[in-house]
């Protein structure tokens, strides 16, 4: 009875999988994008929106909704509803003044403002570097900061301040800052703003953001990080008034170690520079005021942590692991009594708020804006494995499997090239690069966690800094290889792909990868260093990582770099490849996939060139990112 029992059950079960479709490129663009807002001022209710695109009209819809904190039934509000259930922290907290941010014209850059009589002409004139920067061309104006008098809900702007005057600098810095960038001190009486004070060449080689203070009453600004080199970033109060932000110390390094750190009295107190493998993404005080709470990667997730301000005392700090699982916590909204207010997300879902209780680590969902989106897809599998590097390490890799995965089967695979190039694989979940739809479509994927990933400790993640085309590309060569010795691998129909320093990746094995690959993917990656070097715009990013740069003869680091440029094997090129450009991407700019393009179309390589002209670095109106993901798989049907 049991046995037939037991066999029913699996029979509905499987009945039930073959009733779920595996995800499709139209159905991941029709999921919810999620994203907390905060808590209300009375602590009764989360707020949170919900993103959706619009195919047709080409352009993302926002709707705001309002739940109980614990969970339950949500309720539909406007934006300006929405504003007044949360805190204002662009108010100060004696409800005096009024912070925003505006554009002042500081530079005679466009030929308009230098000679007003020629109205029509679109000439621009520089003389220092940071002409362009990510996406945008600089056109004289700085973002500012201003403080207003408020009054009756109103800000005063007929007495509205610029705190930084005639600086020619940007705050909120560019192009990710953002209200974090400048808050108010608990007390009212300052103003704490990020800013790099360098300006043009300066500031297209340097990494040195400080964190400033402005007085009030005297309107003198105060350098609180003066000392430390690197980036300081994120401040943010306790109640009582002590600052804690994340500082990295090595300048010109924008992926060093971070760390997050406490002022106490004149001296900076570092709380996690004692724990090599803690690398902080982001953090929250707690309510206790000496607490703190942050978002570390550790073992290919990304996972909260906490750890107490020990002021000026000889204890070690503790750091405590509350979270743990096959999941990210994106980020931390704030704490609630036991719990904390989280987004978490993992390879095969996408985002949703949770409660994460302190004590336990146990999580409770509160949002459910796509579950029943996931009732109907077919799920897909993942598993951590460890492997042994060609030289001896132990290196991490995510396999993700695709629905009703049989080992007697044998499946195309594809190895996934990160992008950073010391950026995290981690679970995420993403809207191109999504690996529940890449197996959801019949592959095998493999995501190695190879060097330049943080969590694995500082020499991990700086090996690959100055050693592009070195043992990072061997980590993906041993990766592909060890998983080529499983049965269920179709060794002939094997493919590479990825991104930003993943797309250079897959230019640098496209010439060196033996017949691994049936096919290659690469995306805004970088094919030639000199051109690179002469065309991009955050320079301190090259000369870190190539050690140098290419006209430094006597520099065997930064000679060495460049002769591991991809368009220096470009001879041994031989296989399918299709390149995706933006038109607007200045960090990886356009020459660079137009060189990889010509030159497989001069070898008679079959090729495809995919141009956005109005994308950045990414892939962010909606009808084109489903031309990204039809042209992605249609070209891998074609090929592999």
């Amino acid at each position: 009875m049991k046995k037939l029992l037991f066999t029913l059950a699996a029979f509905t079960m499987l009945q039930a999988n073959a009733q779920k479709s595996p995800m499709t490129p139209e159905g991941l663009l029709s999921l919810g994008r999620v994203s907390a807002q905060g808590v209300s001022k009375d602590g009764t209710s989360l707020i949170y929106k919900v993103s959706t695109p619009d195919i047709q009209e080409n352009k993302m819809n926002n709707v705001y909704y309002q739940m109980p904190i614990n969970g339950g039934q949500a309720t539909e509000i406007t934006e300006e509803q929405k504003n007044t259930l949360l805190e204002n922290d662009r108010v100060s907290p004696d409800g005096k003044y009024i912070l925003s941010t505006e554009k002042v014209k500081l530079e005679k850059v466009l030929g308009r403002d230098r000679f007003p009589e020629l109205t029509k002409t679109s000439a621009q004139v520089y003389t220092s570097l940071n002409y362009r920067h990510w996406d945008k061309w600089f056109d004289g104006e700085f973002d500012h900061v201003f403080y207003s008098p408020y009054e009756h809900g109103q800000a005063q702007e007929s007495n509205k301040k610029d705190i930084m005057g005639e600086e020619p600098y940007f705050c909120p810095q560019q192009p990710f800052g953002g209200a974090e960038d400048y808050i108010w001190t608990p007390d009212s009486k300052k103003i704490i703003y990020v800013c790099k004070k360098e300006y043009g060449t300066a500031y297209a080689q340097s990494t040195n953001t400080d964190i400033y203070a402005y007085d009030i009453a005297s309107g003198q600004t105060e350098n609180l990080t003066e000392k430390n080199l690197g980036y300081d970033l994120s401040p943010a109060f306790n109640k009582k008034g002590k600052m804690a932000w994340l500082q990295m110390k090595t300048p010109g390094y924008e992926a060093d170690k971070t760390d997050l750190v406490v002022l106490t009295g004149d001296l900076t107190v570092n709380l996690t520079g004692f724990k090599d493998q803690i690398n902080v993404a982001s953090f929250k005080w707690g309510n206790d005021d000496r607490t703190l709470f942050f978002v570390a990667p550790v073992d290919g997730t990304l996972q909260v942590f906490s750890v107490l301000d020990i002021g000026l005392t000889k204890m070690m700090p503790q750091i405590r692991q509350i979270s743990k699982g096959d999941f990210d916590i994106k980020s931390i909204l704030s704490q609630v009594g036991d719990e904390l207010i989280v987004e978490k997300e993992d390879i095969s879902r996408a985002t949703e708020v949770y409660s994460l209780n302190i004590k336990t680590g146990s999580l409770k969902q509160l949002t459910h804006v796509d579950d029943e989106a996931y009732q109907s897809l077919a799920p897909v599998s993942t598993e951590r494995k460890w492997i042994k590097t060609k030289d001896g390490h132990q290196m991490m890799e995510w396999i993700v499997y695709p629905p009703d995965f049989d080992k007697t089967k044998k499946y195309p695979t594809l190895l996934y090239c990160q992008g950073g190039p010391q950026s995290a694989t981690t679970q995420f979940f993403s809207y191109r690069w999504n690996f529940q739809l890449m197996a959801s479509q019949g592959y095998i994927i493999v995501v190695p966690c190879r060097r330049g990933m943080p969590g694995y400790g500082t020499e991990w993640n700086a090996a690959v800094s100055k050693h592009w085309g070195g043992a990072v590309i061997q980590d993906y060569l041993d990766a592909i290889d060890d998983i080529s010795k499983e049965s269920y691998v179709d060794t002939a129909r094997r493919g590479c792909v990825g991104a930003s320093f993943g797309g250079y990746s897959v230019f640098e094995l496209a010439g060196k990868h033996e017949g691994r690959f049936k096919t290659f993917i690469a995306h805004d990656g970088v094919f030639d260093f000199v051109s690179m070097t002469g065309t991009t715009d955050e320079l301190w990013f090259e000369k870190w990582e190539k050690g140098g740069f290419y006209w430094e003869k006597d520099n065997k680091a930064a000679q060495a770099s460049y002769d591991a440029s991809p368009v220096n094997f470009v001879q041994n090129w031989n296989t399918p490849i299709m390149i995706v450009q933006g038109g607007i991407d200045y960090r990886v700019p356009i020459e660079q996939g137009q060189g990889a393009f010509q030159a497989a179309q001069l070898k008679g390589i079959k090729s495809k060139f995919l141009y956005f002209p109005d994308e950045n670095h990414w892939v962010l109106q909606p009808q084109n990112a489903l031309v990204w993901q039809r042209e992605f798989f249609s070209w891998l049907k074609e090929t592999l």
